[in-house]
């Protein structure tokens, strides 16, 4: 059961008011967990601005949806495994590594695998890394400092996994063909 109301751009805050405005002109829709969201301005606001920090950082939008789809299963929110097993689709990914992420496996392309297993990694043992992780990650062609994009891909996906499953909030009628539930 939904909790929280959906919010509009009309009927959201006033402070949430440009960030919804700017978000449905990037997607071309209002997506229901940042409708959510839109009650608080703090947490919107706060989403909006590491969203798109992330989304500018070096990653490809195959890589990008790679932890947010790793990152939604592991955290266990089937708002955010639709919506990401939608985009990643829709950006190209190969099916099948879609599916092994959300069936909680490593996806078959080796730096996927390295970005997904980073990921896992830093869910798993809260941050505590070891160097094996670290020099499968690397080795996969990625820099030390890409880490910290990982990690702001975990902290975007924190906010709306832990909000859509505190809220309740309903998967939309686009994202419902990639509908999961967690095991």
């Amino acid at each position: 059961m939904h909790h929280f109301s959906l919010h509009t751009v009309e009927s959201a805050p006033e402070q949430s008011r440009p960030t919804l405005a700017a978000l449905v002109k990037k997607f071309g829709f209002l997506p229901n967990v940042m409708a959510t969201m839109a009650a608080n301005p703090v947490l919107l606001n706060g989403f909006a601005g590491s969203f798109g920090s992330f989304h500018s950082g070096s990653l490809d939008e195959c890589e990008k949806q790679t932890l947010l789809l790793t990152n939604a299963v592991t955290i266990k929110c089937p708002w955010t495994v639709a919506a990401h097993s939608t985009f990643a689709l829709e950006d190209g990914m190969d099916e099948a590594d879609v599916n092994a992420i959300r069936a909680g496996k490593l996806p078959a392309d080796p730096k996927y695998a390295a970005l997904s297993g980073m990921s896992q990694a830093l869910i798993k043992k809260p941050g505590n890394v070891s160097e094996e992780d670290i020099e499968r990650f690397t080795s996969a062609g990625y820099s030390p400092l890409q880490i910290f994009e990982v990690i702001t891909s975990i902290g975007v996906s924190t906010m709306a996994a832990t909000t859509t499953n505190m809220a309740g909030t309903p998967v939309e009628d686009r994202f419902k063909a990639q509908a999961w539930v967690p095991a």
